[in-house]
Parts: structure tokens; sequence; C-alpha cells
């Protein structure tokens, strides 16, 4: 089977391209990095948004388009909350992303072997994992950012929609979790 390169696969690629660059600009010794840094982070938030749109509009979607989405998400998201429990270095940052990032990987393992037997379809995104994503983004975009804006708290916002994100994160993974032992007792 050929890997089928496409607009939106190149989208993807190029926000897993992101992260090192990321990496190098949060560690600059630069008064705005936190700035860029937050910049390059809603770009990678931008593409995919832009890739699944692409894919689905354009009737561009491949099977490694649909397997390296998700990868590309995780590894974006796990990498920038590793990067601010450790700038901040605090328990009440790091429980909500060790949950976060937890969650992730056990249900990308679930989703995994759900498709072994048949049934990836049980365990297929849902609005609730929208909303959860919607606020992690918006959450770790507010910790990367973490300067006062406006007469605005950012990194205390940051911490509650952290805070939140772990939450839906959880109630997301309960859902998954029922629907896949269901399948399995059925």
């Amino acid at each position: 089977m050929a890997i089928r390169f496409t607009i939106p696969t190149y989208l993807t690629l190029l926000r897993i391209a992101l992260i090192p660059l990321l990496a190098i600009v949060f560690y600059l010794p630069w008064q705005y990095s936190n700035l860029a840094c937050t910049a390059i982070f809603l770009v990678a938030g931008f593409t995919d948004w832009l890739d699944g749109y692409l894919a689905r509009k354009m009737n561009m979607q491949t099977a490694f388009g649909a397997f390296l989405d998700p990868v590309a998400d995780k590894l974006m998201v796990a990498f920038v909350l590793v990067l601010v429990v450790q700038a901040q270095g605090n328990p009440y940052l790091a429980v909500p992303a060790a949950i976060i990032i937890g969650r992730e990987i056990a249900i990308a393992s679930l989703r995994e072997w759900m498709a072994e037997i048949g049934q990836r379809a049980k365990v297929k995104v849902s609005q609730l994992g929208k909303w959860k994503t919607t606020a992690q983004m918006t959450a770790v975009s507010l910790l990367l950012y973490r300067d006062d804006l406006l007469g605005l708290p950012i990194n205390t916002m940051g911490y509650w929609l952290l805070y939140l994100s772990a939450i839906l994160t959880l109630w997301s993974m309960v859902n998954y979790l029922v629907a896949a032992f269901s399948t399995i007792n059925e």
C-alpha cells in the first residue's frame, strides 16, 4: 500500500516540524520568546484545523493522514505541556498535564486495540473530545504566553482552563472506555 501525500498531509507534517522550532524559540534568551512560542503554537493549531477542512472539502482524506493527524496533535500538546511544566515547575501544573498526557496515551492505545479487533468506529472522536481539544489548545496557548495582557491574568486563566481540560479529558476517557467495554461484552 503506497502512502499518498496530499496538501493536508503536508500540513500535518509541518505541524510536527514546528515542534523543534518551538523548542528552540522557547529556550532563547529573548524578551519575546513567549510571544513567538504562542504564535508558533497557534500556527500549528491553525494547520490542524486547515488540514482537516481541506481533507474533507477537497476529498483528500487518506488512511495515512487519518493516522498522522492525531499523532501530530498529541505530540505537539504533550511536548508543550512538558515545556510549560518544566518552566513553571509546580505540582498544580504537573498534575493536570500528567492526566492529559496519560489519557492521550491510554486512548491512543485503546483505539489501536479496537482497530485490531475491527471495532475502531466504537471509539471515534466525539463532540466531547472536540471540546476537550479546544480547552486544551486554549489553555496551552495561554500558558505559553503567560504574561498578563490588558490587565487579564493570562497564566492563571491558562491554569483554570488546563484543569477544565483535565476534567474533560477524564470524562471523555470514561466515555471511550465504556464504549469499548460495552462492545467487547456484546
